[in-house]
């Protein structure tokens, strides 16, 4: 048990992430001292000294229950979330979408937090080089909320890495699309690892594929293409439609990985010889070796999502569904995260971080935010909701909250938490759902059938208001 001496709870960071903690610890009748470095200081991305600045899209996405991001939005409006209520005061109109005025937004949560008498806000950096302001110091002494996003200060992350462990700060982000397997034709696609199918090759190749199918494990879902395929894809990659990086951030990126579509655009065979690589397999329809392979990667424990290996990009959202789905066996893939590169410091949370987002080794510390490797607007809230809920119970000593793991909240506080070697930031999708046991084929049905489900076990779980 560590000795809390303080009588209030430090949340650092007045993003969304840092406000929602903020405002769930004091309606809680917890005292809070909230930490946010703006105006003394600005990351590189933001520009005014309001708290829960939005500096991308004015977009919380959709709010049909039968989406994910949606269903998020309930489960956290049933909770009484400040920024959720707040976006649809200042909604604009935007179809099925719940977008945001960016400017009445901000505005709106600074004027709430700060009219708030348990909130004390701060504005002065914390970390290495800020006034005496020391998270060491801070975790010594009390409960500590870290909620300072992708765009952290070099003085706190600094600190942060001492307190996590040299491996536990990542500070770009470079990750590949998720899809769902259910998804992936697999009239197409087949199992196995490089160069085992040659090592059987007086064995009979569909007798072996049968056999194989039955034993996934360690083993990767692959796509062969044919010339033609494979330069019909090749040609689309590197005319697509990419996003363009901010200054900061093309050097630090740019050293650390190289996007599929850059290197596509070095010459029309560099993919095959490289991610694309055919060496190794047999194409079980053919007989013969593919003239490209691409190759899908398990990347949850259900073994419902996988990732394309070496497919990290900077193309827009809308062009990498338009290009990979291109790819046969792609055809109708379901894409739960898209790719992205971009400075995003994040912590490697599978190792470090419970299911409340509470750090495993220092127990006076919680995380919130980006920076615990939920991705996007709405999926910040709710890890604030969750560290801000079980950072007041940790202050009086009673037990976590732990929400279902059938519930959007519980299923990204449990990704986050749930070992992953390949861990990568997620946002909310139904794939880190547990799946019904019924199949249908129907998404609308069935996502219908997972929100209530979700609902149901949310009004189940006990929190103190």
């Amino acid at each position: 048990m560590v000795l809390i001496m303080n009588d209030y709870i430090t949340v650092i960071g007045g993003g969304l992430a840092g406000t929602e903690v903020a405002y769930q610890i004091a309606k809680r009748g917890i005292k809070v001292k909230l930490y946010e470095m703006k105006p003394q200081k600005f990351s590189p991305a933001h520009n005014n000294s309001n708290l829960a600045e939005i500096v991308c899209s004015n977009s919380f996405k959709s709010s049909l229950h039968t989406n994910a991001c949606g269903l998020l939005k309930e489960e956290l409006n049933l909770l009484d979330s400040l920024l959720i209520k707040t976006a649809y005061d200042v909604s604009v109109p935007a179809g099925q979408a719940l977008a945001v005025d960016r400017n009445k937004f901000s505005e709106s949560v600074t004027k709430k937090i700060d009219s708030i008498e348990n909130i004390e806000v701060i504005r002065e950096e914390v970390g290495k080089n800020s006034k005496n302001l020391s998270l060491k110091e801070m975790l010594e002494n009390g409960i500590v909320v870290i909620a300072t996003g992708p765009l952290t200060s070099d003085g706190l992350s600094s600190e942060i890495k001492e307190l996590t462990g040299e491996e536990g700060l990542h500070f770009y982000d470079a990750a590949a699309p998720i899809i769902e397997k259910d998804s992936i034709n697999m009239n197409i696609a087949f199992w196995g690892d490089r160069y085992e199918q040659e090592r059987k090759k007086d064995e009979d190749i569909v007798e072996w594929q049968e056999r194989i199918s039955k034993n996934k494990e360690n083993n990767y879902i692959n796509l062969p293409l044919n010339k033609e395929e494979y330069e019909k894809f090749v040609n689309e990659l590197i005319n697509a439609e990419v996003v363009e990086l901010h200054n900061f951030e093309k050097r630090e990126i740019f050293e650390g990985c190289m996007p599929i579509e850059i290197m596509a655009k070095r010459g029309l065979d560099t993919l095959r010889f490289g991610p694309l690589k055919p060496v190794g397999f047999t194409d079980p329809r053919t007989g013969k070796r593919p003239y490209a392979l691409i190759q899908l990667r398990q990347d949850n424990k259900e073994g419902n999502l996988y990732n394309l290996v070496g497919f990290q990009t900077n193309l827009k959202y809308g062009e990498q569904k338009r290009v990979f789905s291109l790819i046969p066996g792609l055809e109708n893939a379901e894409f739960v995260k898209y790719g992205v590169m971009h400075r995003n410091t994040f912590i490697n949370s599978p190792e470090l971080l419970d299911n409340t987002y509470n750090l495993k080794k220092n127990e006076n510390a919680f995380f919130a935010g980006q920076i615990t490797g939920v991705e996007g607007y709405v999926e910040s809230i709710s890890s604030g909701m969750v560290a801000g809920i079980n950072a007041v119970n940790k202050f009086l000593q009673k037990d976590k909250v732990i929400f279902s793991k059938y519930t959007m909240i519980g299923a990204l506080a449990d990704y986050i938490s749930t070992e992953n070697k390949k861990f990568q930031p997620m946002n909310a999708n139904f794939g880190i759902l547990p799946q019904l046991e019924e199949k249908i084929k129907d998404k609308k049905i069935k996502y219908g059938k997972l929100s209530d489900r979700a609902i149901e076990e949310l009004n189940k779980t006990r929190i103190l208001q």
